[in-house]
């Protein structure tokens, strides 16, 4: 046996959760199972195991597999070197992230040259390899997705958007995100401001693309509430006025006869967010003195309680007759 001869590695106690022999190890577990850092060396002769990260090895020849990747970064990144975590640790967040979220707008793993860690901003580690750390001031609970701690969506497509420059790109990543139903524009947004990324024009531009693509989704979703639940019709998207007074404010949905109003609460945070909702306070509480119920709904309870809103809203409908009577008010087209 000469110095190229590959090295058959012995078996080691090791392996996988369904039992078959364990791909991927770290240093500590191989250290843990008695194998010396220079018996490590030898296997890593070619032909035997490939050293994927720093500490992190394939035990078996040949290229590794998207899924090998994937646990290879996050064995990484965590603290103890170990698979699964313990809580929140490390997760894949990013682009890989969104691909295993089941993003078509996402590239498949197997054409990412990156794969996005999401750790504690208290960690000392930094980004290797094919591996980019990205920190977190509070760690989001993870999801598992083919046996992967995976970010939420909106932190998942806050942390792809901090390294993309492409406004196109940026903007399907986001639409996607509203369009399929995984979250709310006001979350997407919400990380898209902890990240500091609202300053960049083309993620300003596409967030404006968000917040209409979301409006245009929770008004569909009160047109369909209303006709499920066989509400009586409303008047729709109206603005209202007192009779050669001042304009009160626009509403989602109004019916006069029994002064309700429905607004949808679609705003999302940005840095004007306090003065936006010191002004829908202001108008919600005039309406109110003037006898008009305003029935405030959210995207998210549209979304995941619709009977239970439109119980609400029939509630304050059946209510009107024991109110007293409402002023009279303008009602025009918005």
């Amino acid at each position: 046996m000469n110095h190229n001869t590959p090295i058959t590695p012995r078996p080691l106690p090791l392996s996988s959760p369904t039992g078959r022999p364990q791909r991927l190890a770290s240093a500590d577990q191989l250290r843990a199972q008695g194998v010396p850092a220079a018996e490590v060396a030898a296997h890593c002769r070619p032909g035997g195991w490939q050293q994927l990260l720093p500490g992190v090895f394939l035990l078996q020849p040949g290229p590794p597999t998207s899924e090998d990747r994937l646990k290879a970064a996050l064995l990484y990144a965590r603290r103890n070197g170990t698979l699964p975590p313990q809580g929140p640790d490390a997760m894949i967040t990013g682009l890989a992230a969104l691909t295993l979220h089941r993003f078509s707008s996402a590239p498949p793993l197997t054409a990412l040259d990156r794969v996005d860690v999401l750790v504690p901003r208290t960690r000392r580690l930094r980004s290797t390899g094919w591996v980019r750390v990205v920190r977190a001031a509070e760690s989001p609970e993870p999801v598992e997705l083919t046996g992967v701690p995976v970010a939420p969506v909106a932190r998942a497509v806050a942390d792809a958007v901090s390294a993309l420059d492409d406004a196109e790109t940026v903007r399907r990543l986001l639409t996607e995100a509203v369009r399929g139903g995984h979250c709310e524009p006001g979350a997407v947004v919400r990380e898209l401001s902890r990240a500091r990324l609202l300053s960049r024009p083309h993620v300003v531009d596409a967030v404006d693309s968000l917040l209409a693509e979301g409006r245009a989704l929770s008004e569909q979703r009160l047109y369909e509430m209303v006709r499920e639940f066989a509400l009586p019709d409303p008047l729709w998207n109206v603005d209202l006025r007192l009779p050669g007074g001042p304009h009160l404010g626009g509403v989602d949905a109004y019916w006069p006869d029994q002064a309700v109003a429905v607004e949808l609460d679609t705003r999302a945070p940005r840095q004007d967010d306090d003065e936006l909702w010191t002004e829908y306070t202001r108008k919600r509480e005039h309406l109110e003195r003037l006898g008009i119920t305003v029935v405030h709904l959210t995207p998210r309870k549209l979304r995941e309680a619709m009977d239970q809103q439109a119980t609400v809203v029939r509630t304050a409908l059946m209510a009107a007759p024991e109110r007293q009577p409402a002023a009279y008010v303008v009602v025009l087209p918005r």
